[in-house]
Order: C-alpha cells, then structure tokens, then sequence
C-alpha cells in the first residue's frame, strides 16, 4: 500500500529536461531586462548628450584651460603652465584675494542677511492679511523685471537728485554719493539685490507659513503666549526647512551675481564693488586671459561648495535634518 501511493518518479532525480523550463524563464527574463535597460538609456541618450555637450565638455575644456595659457583664439596656442594660474589669483599684490573675493563674500552675505530679514517680515505680515495673492503677486514682479532694467532704475534713484536723496533731504539730512562713493557702493548694491530677490523669498517662506498647523498657534494662545514668543517659539523653528532653502539659494545667487552690479556700478569706484564673476569676465574678455579666468571660477566654485556646505551643516546642528 505503501509503494502505491507513492509516485513513480519520487525517487528519481530531476532529469535535463525537468530542469529546461525554469532556466528558459530565467533567461528570457534576463533579456527582458537586457531590452528594457536598452529602451530606457535610448529614451534618456538626448539629456545624457544635452549634460555632456553643454556640461561636462565644457567643464573638462575649463578645467584645462586652468592649468593653461590661452588668449580665446586659436586652439594650437593653448600653453600648458600647470597650477600657475592659480598660484598667481593669491600672489602677493594680487587684487583676487582682496578686494575682489572679499567683495563677493561680502555682498552674498549682506544680500542673505537682508533678503532673509525682509521676507520673513514681509510674509509674516502678508499671512495675516486679506488678498494675499495680490501682495504676493506685487512682491514678486522685480522678479519678473530684467536685471538690466532693475539697475538702472535704482541707479537713477541713487543720484544725487534722485528720489532717495529726495527722500533725505526731506526729512533734514545731507545728500549721499551712494554709488560714487567707496564706502557706500557695495552696501547700496547690496541693498538693489536684497530687494530683487524678496519675491522669490516671500514666496517660499509664505508657503512655509501655510503648512504649519494652526493648532500650534491655538495651543499657544490658550497658554496666553504672546506674540514674539510664538514667533520665535513656534514659528521659527517650523519655518527651517524653508529657511534653509532661502538661505542656500540667496547665498549662490549672492556669489555668483554679475549682471547687477556691471550695469550699476561697473566694479567702481575703484574695486570698492568688484566681486568674481566681474573679474573673471575683465580676465576672459577685456584681458584675453583665459587661463586666470577659468582659475578663477574653480576658485570660486570651490567657495560656493565650501558655503554650501557648512550652510547645510549649521542647519542639521539646530535640528534640521537637510
């Protein structure tokens, strides 16, 4: 009875044949795959050649010119020197170090310090206002304005009979020299892309704003806090993560700024307004030296990093997780 029951071929091991059908599977999976990878690298071969012809090219091409002597026209002139142009932006006499990326450092930080203070204010007071679009809408048109058109603008406004000076002279004080001056050059520049870059700001913060609950601030009153300490109990600290974003992107903005401050100032008077992007663009195109300009911005880029990073750590020291 036993033997009956038990099948014929219980006691006889998995034959070739028995074993064909799982590896034919396994197979034919494996060339599905081996298709689908294909199909999706051909779907993203026009980005992969967009980033390698306008990025990555590019980018070898500057990287060699940094260790060269170029003067932007012929190929077959390109002179290998090694780190010397680097050696040369932090010779001593050298105008990089100081004024230029000092300048730089200097006018991200004053534009951070402004543009952070301005919109958290400004969109801690449109979140408790009517038409909220509508103020949104009115603090982000210099954002939509042109850089060229912007700068002009204030730089009329800085003149000596412009409607600043206008202003103080009104209320009893002595007209500035804002833009001719070393002393107020930066600081007055500083103060045009803190004010462009409000819209931006006030929008991100805004969204910030909505997404804390409003039973945090409705616990708070019952406990009778006032307004300061919700502000800087509840509101800050749940506003980090947007912060955070602001404070990064005003800060790139801020070292990377050109356009600005070539139509305002022109790096004048003196180098009191001169920043990198400025010398690097005197270097390449009025000097023909291709060679300190490509030096130059990995020096920059390198200082981007660096802010970059010890941004992202001071924000994950106070508790936000970027």
């Amino acid at each position: 009875m036993v033997n009956a029951l038990v099948p014929e071929t219980a006691g006889r091991a998995p034959g070739p044949r028995a074993a064909e059908p799982g590896a034919g599977g396994l197979d034919r999976l494996r060339r599905r795959r081996r298709r689908q990878t294909v199909v999706a690298y051909l779907f993203l071969a026009p980005t992969l050649l967009f980033f390698a012809v306008f990025l990555v090219l590019p980018l070898g091409f500057a990287l060699l010119l940094s260790l060269s002597r170029w003067s932007g026209f012929d190929l077959g002139d390109i002179d290998p020197v090694g780190p010397d142009n680097f050696a040369a932006l932090f010779a001593d006499g050298a105008t990089f170090l100081t004024p230029v990326l000092t300048n730089t450092l200097l006018f991200a930080l004053g534009t951070v310090a402004l543009a952070l203070a301005g919109s958290v204010l400004v969109a801690t007071c449109i979140d408790k206002l009517r038409f909220q679009g509508l103020w949104r809408t009115l603090y982000f048109l210099p954002i939509v304005t042109t850089v060229v058109a912007v700068g002009n603008v204030w730089k009329y406004m800085y003149e000596p009979g412009g409607l600043v000076n206008g202003v103080l002279n009104a209320l009893g004080l002595g007209s500035v020299a804002f833009l001719q001056d070393p002393d107020t050059a930066l600081p007055a520049v500083v103060v045009v892309q803190a004010w462009a870059s409000l819209g931006t700001a006030i929008l991100v913060l805004t969204a910030g704003l909505k997404s804390i609950p409003g039973t945090y601030y409705e616990a708070a009153a019952l406990d009778g806090a006032g307004p300061v300490t919700v502000f800087r109990r509840i509101t800050l600290p749940l506003l980090r993560p947007s912060l955070l974003f602001v404070c990064v992107t005003q800060f790139l903005i801020g070292l990377q700024s050109f356009a600005l401050i070539i139509v305002m100032t022109k790096g004048g008077p003196g180098n009191a307004t001169d920043v990198a992007a400025l010398e690097m663009y005197r270097q390449a195109f009025s000097y023909g030296d291709w060679g300190a300009a490509s030096a130059a911005a990995f020096v920059l880029f390198a200082v981007v990093l660096a802010v970059t990073l010890a941004q992202l750590w001071v924000f994950r020291r106070t508790g936000e997780d970027a």
